[in-house]
């Protein structure tokens, strides 16, 4: 009877290890399979990771090699820029000579017109005096009988030509 009952308790026993054997391994395997599960969703997001990983360093290189090209045509741009500024500065200077040579040339043609224009004028005047002389020998011939020193003949004028100095304030 004790064996019996032995037996049947180690039935029992065996029965509830078993059990809780089955129960055991049931958990196991039910969080096998949620680890594996968890293990494939995070293979799949290192994988989507990855991915967009190498499309940012895809990206960034060409990100990388745009930007080096931007700066490349920059700097042509600015050398590109300074060159013409300097070119533009040379014909400013040139056009600046240049005015100041005409500015001289015409300050030279005004004094040379000014001295021309003395000329003219004390010709002028020695052509009145010349006028008046014949005027005067012209009515001396009309009046054929008058003596000479009745007559008032009027200085001889001497002219001297003096040409002014002119000075153009250009």
């Amino acid at each position: 009877e004790l064996r019996a009952q032995y037996e049947a308790l180690a039935a029992r026993n065996l029965q509830a290890a078993e059990d809780w054997y089955r129960a055991r391994c049931a958990r196991l395997h039910e969080r096998a399979a949620r680890s594996q599960e968890a293990v494939r969703a995070s293979r799949r997001e290192a994988g989507e990771c990855r991915r967009q990983l190498q499309a940012r360093l895809v990206e960034m290189e060409s990100l990388r090699g745009a930007h080096q090209s931007l700066e490349r045509q920059l700097q042509e741009l600015e050398e590109r820029h300074n060159a013409e500024a300097a070119g533009l500065q040379d014909t400013i200077g040139q056009l600046e000579d240049d005015l100041r040579n005409t500015k001289n040339e015409m300050a030279r043609h005004l004094r040379e017109y000014q001295d021309l224009l003395n000329v003219k004028m004390a010709l002028d005047i020695e052509i009145a005096a010349y006028r008046k002389l014949l005027e005067g020998e012209e009515t001396l011939f009309n009046m054929g009988s008058v003596g000479l020193p009745a007559l008032n003949y009027p200085p001889n004028p001497t002219y001297s030509f003096e040409p002014r100095s002119f000075s153009s304030s250009t």
